[in-house]
């Protein structure tokens, strides 16, 4: 790459990492008395409510714990990050404006603009380094968001009304790696990757975006069992086995269900092709350009396989990680 395109970009991304750029004194007061680790890739973490933020996107999530105003037809997609969230958000967005957009349109907006720019993440875009609150009033109804924010955090409009929750995980061993490739893709080329030694202590500490990742996954795994018209509960491997199935259970529960008259006319399947992982990649829009963050749209597109820890995690590694996920996980019902 160009050495005028790394600094630029470098640039950049020092920019989405200064953690003391335009924070409130209310969050600098709450940041002083939070426990403190090393981040990934911004220069700290920040322990608040029992799962670990980088400096401004804890600013953004207090702010939306304060402010955001959820209606009773809202779909929220809540994921772990590097869990699927991307794919989820254009499974969703393509289901819910399939009428309006059909599926084979030369002008669907998934074909000029990148998900996370049609589905923006509340704590992380449309409340996160903003000089006063979100308009929201432009959203269509049913208004579309996502987050990353554990079930605890969540503003109580979202637990106290009827709005939907699509919760994705993924096999740990999965999120971990891409999130470790992830991480050291934001970093900026005057910095040093993470080692996959050091990432993976921190992983398994908890120590991680939102994490820890098993208190983030049970959480919402408890709630999508006490109220399951409410959440529901998906997994990334379950997405790329059977998406057929997965996509009409997801259509079901936001409320437009397929007609038999669709699916005979094989609109999940020009969905699911619409909002592949080959298709979604190799847009023009997903190769080039940036979120307002800073992330390059690139950077969420690597591979959207199962099982590529295979690749990297030696066999202590993976022994580690399933008995943590036994241990934390497995008695609950839930297994991976």
């Amino acid at each position: 790459m160009d050495s005028r395109v790394l600094e630029r970009e470098s640039r950049v991304v020092l920019n989405f990492l200064d953690e003391n750029r335009k924070l409130s004194e209310d969050c600098k007061d709450l940041i002083a008395t939070l426990p403190l680790e090393k981040g990934w890739v911004a220069k700290h973490l920040h322990q608040y409510e029992g799962f670990w933020h980088t400096t401004r996107q804890l600013e953004g999530l207090v702010s939306c714990q304060n402010h955001f105003q959820a209606h009773h037809t809202d779909v929220l997609i809540v994921t772990t990050p590097k869990s699927g969230t991307t794919w989820l958000k254009a499974w969703t967005f393509s289901l819910l404006h399939r009428h309006k957009y059909h599926p084979t349109t030369q002008n669907h907006p998934l074909l000029t603009h990148n998900p996370h720019f049609l589905v923006p993440f509340l704590e992380l875009d449309l409340y996160l380094d903003k000089p006063s609150l979100p308009d929201l009033s432009s959203f269509p109804s049913p208004r579309l968001f996502s987050t990353h924010i554990p079930y605890v955090s969540l503003p109580k409009s979202v637990t106290q009304t009827s709005c939907k929750i699509v919760y994705l995980c993924r096999d740990p061993k999965d999120a971990f790696i891409s999130l470790w490739h992830f991480t050291n893709r934001l970093r900026p080329h005057t910095m040093l990757p993470n080692s996959l030694h050091e990432a993976f202590h921190k992983f398994c500490r908890g120590v991680s975006l939102y994490g820890p990742f098993w208190e983030h996954v049970l959480e919402y795994w408890h709630k999508s069992l006490e109220h399951p018209h409410k959440i529901i509960f998906m997994r990334f491997e379950e997405m790329k086995l059977n998406p057929e199935f997965s996509l009409k259970k997801l259509a079901t529960f936001v409320g437009c269900p397929f007609s038999r008259e669709e699916e005979d006319a094989g609109v999940v399947q020009e969905i699911l092709k619409l909002c592949s992982f080959d298709n979604l990649s190799n847009l023009p829009v997903n190769r080039n350009g940036k979120l307002s963050s800073g992330e390059a749209h690139r950077a969420f597109f690597r591979r959207g396989e199962i099982g590529d820890w295979k690749n990297h995690l030696t066999a202590d590694m993976i022994q580690q990680l399933n008995a943590i996920t036994e241990e934390k996980l497995a008695q609950h019902g839930l297994r991976f």
